[in-house]
């Protein structure tokens, strides 16, 4: 039972890391799938398959290499040389996410809480160091308590919305057919590409640390899946709401005013909880990988990341949304192809580590070594 909840932990954890303000928002998932009309099912089982697979590959690789960080991981993949440049290009672009995540919070107290946006950056930016204090076993934690509220909800949101009268049900095959089948098929390449090149800043040291492969495919396993089912919740809950829907910026806003002010005050802490934990993971992983090039202390370097995503922040979500994430979808492309073609496990994933109870064991069955004036 105890490997049982710690691959729950991992998927959570998997899971938290992927899923982030774009989602919560429904605009991610009405971009990349409900837009297609009746080919979104389809396109969310191709991502969720790249989860599962992909985030398997990255959790094992980095068992077996004992990966410190993703740099490690990067070093493997596009060589020594190579790797370094393509871990520091992945610093940037992870730092820019970051801001993008910081900035997000903002709105979100600014249009929500009646709270200013500085005032919802410095709330973020404080509850995240003190979390980060904890390392992996917080970013565990905070995980395994808001994945599965977030999860509960999602469902409670698709059953309400579907049983709801007035709505339109799945959206036609015309409407499927007005948009490029070309654009259809490179969605779900370009959704799994980003969001797991993206997660293996944490994703790389968790496989490190857990160290035991059927824990750690389980959780690859548990949490691809969770990712698929969550984003089938947010497209059935926005296409029973087509075409009146897609007017607005933030979707599942729209459909969580309609039951309620519960529910509306329910999502903006979901929004806002997933945000946190995009935003919580990544900058764990960038401090570690950092920590790796510099002497510099881990909880120094982690309030230097935030203070560099507090100054890109003042720049606004839309704004940086818009301009960072086309370009990072295209670019993530490539890591995941060869993430997709390496070998390193064709002979094994790398073997579990010796329970305690095994490794007490042995150290009793151990021959002692033989004293000084023994002949």
């Amino acid at each position: 039972m105890k490997s049982w909840w710690k691959s729950f932990q991992v998927a959570f954890t998997f899971i938290g890391t992927v899923v982030g303000a774009g989602f919560a928002s429904g605009r991610e998932v009405m971009q990349f799938f409900t837009r297609f009309g009746d080919w979104g099912p389809l396109l969310i089982l191709l991502a969720s398959l790249f989860f599962v697979w992909i985030g398997a590959k990255v959790l094992l690789l980095a068992s077996k290499l004992k990966a410190g960080s993703y740099e490690d991981l990067n070093r493997h993949l596009f060589g020594d040389r190579t790797g370094r440049w393509v871990s520091l290009l992945m610093l940037l672009v992870l730092t820019a996410v970051n801001a993008v995540m910081l900035a997000g919070a903002g709105s979100l107290f600014s249009e929500h809480l009646n709270l200013s946006y500085q005032s919802g950056l410095l709330i973020t930016m404080f509850a995240c160091f003190v979390l980060l204090r904890k390392g992996i076993p917080g970013i565990i934690a905070v995980n395994s308590f808001v994945v599965p509220i977030m999860v509960a909800f999602t469902a409670v949101l698709m059953v309400d919305t579907l049983t709801s009268p007035g709505t339109s049900g799945w959206p036609s095959s015309q409407d499927s057919l007005a948009v490029s089948p070309w654009a259809a098929l490179l969605s779900p390449f370009l959704y799994a590409a980003f969001n797991l090149s993206m997660a293996q800043a944490v994703l790389v040291p968790l496989g490190s640390s857990v160290g035991d492969p059927r824990i750690l495919k389980r959780g690859a396993w548990m949490g691809g899946i969770g990712i698929g089912l969550l984003l089938l919740a947010g497209h059935l809950t926005l296409s029973a709401r087509m075409p009146g829907i897609s007017q607005f910026d933030i979707p599942m806003g729209g459909i969580a005013r309609e039951f309620g002010a519960w529910i509306h005050w329910t999502y903006v802490l979901l929004i806002f909880s997933e945000i946190f934990t995009t935003l919580v993971s990544d900058i764990f992983g960038l401090t570690v990988q950092l920590q790796e090039r510099t002497r510099i202390s881990r909880g120094a370097l982690t309030a230097g990341l935030l203070l560099v995503c507090f100054i890109i922040g003042q720049f606004g979500f839309g704004p940086l949304l818009s301009a960072l994430y086309p370009f990072f979808g295209m670019l993530s492309l490539g890591w995941l192809f060869l993430m997709g073609r390496d070998r390193a496990l064709r002979d094994g994933p790398p073997p579990a580590p010796p329970s305690p109870s095994s490794r007490r064991t042995a150290s009793r069955s151990a021959p002692l070594p033989p004293h000084a004036g023994d002949t």
